[in-house]
């Protein structure tokens, strides 16, 4: 492909988008909010220069961030490297009719182990600090604050607006909505 010919296939949503009824924000922001709290698994992608790194992981949503407990690996060679990261969501594919998925670009951030914000973040999830104490090295804790979500639902057609949403965040929001 030439490079007019990449362009044309990155933009090909775009104009198909812009023609499509648009979500108010509070609307928007409240379908976003009940799809991330309805799972609890995202494919998180990290990546600098020409390593890139796509990791199943379980997170969890608060504060209008995502939280994501890990022992390690490889994404963390994009993390050292480069804070953007990207993480999608979604159902199991069951036709073409009933889409449902999300990509979250944003901003990773590890928080320091046993920091007020580590320990908050724990007492979320339910863990007991003793046990995360008594590890041989502390679970690291990745803290992504979304930037633009995008999130394609089949049912938004049976509400008249496009089955795309996009939402841009401030990072100042802190929170969708």
């Amino acid at each position: 492909m030439t490079h007019e010919e990449y362009q044309r296939a990155a933009q090909h949503w775009q104009a198909r988008d812009a023609a499509e009824a648009r979500m108010d924000r509070a609307r928007l922001s409240g379908a976003i909010e009940a799809y991330i709290r309805a799972n609890n698994t995202c494919a998180l992608a990290t990546g600098a220069g020409s390593f890139v790194r796509c990791t199943p992981i379980e997170y969890a949503w608060h504060d209008g961030c995502f939280w994501m407990f890990s022992e390690g690996g490889e994404k963390f060679i994009g993390l050292e490297q480069n804070p953007n990261v990207c993480l999608a969501i979604y159902d199991r594919y069951d036709g073409f009719g009933n889409l449902k998925g999300m990509q979250v670009m944003g901003t990773a951030e590890l928080i320091e182990p046993f920091s007020e914000r580590y320990l908050a973040h724990a007492a979320f999830k339910q863990i007991p600090e003793a046990a995360l104490r008594k590890l041989a090295e502390p679970m690291n804790l990745i803290r992504v604050q979304p930037s633009r979500i995008d999130f394609l639902n089949s049912d938004f057609r049976k509400e008249g607006f496009g089955s795309r949403q996009e939402l841009v965040l401030q990072p100042e929001e802190g929170k969708t909505r």
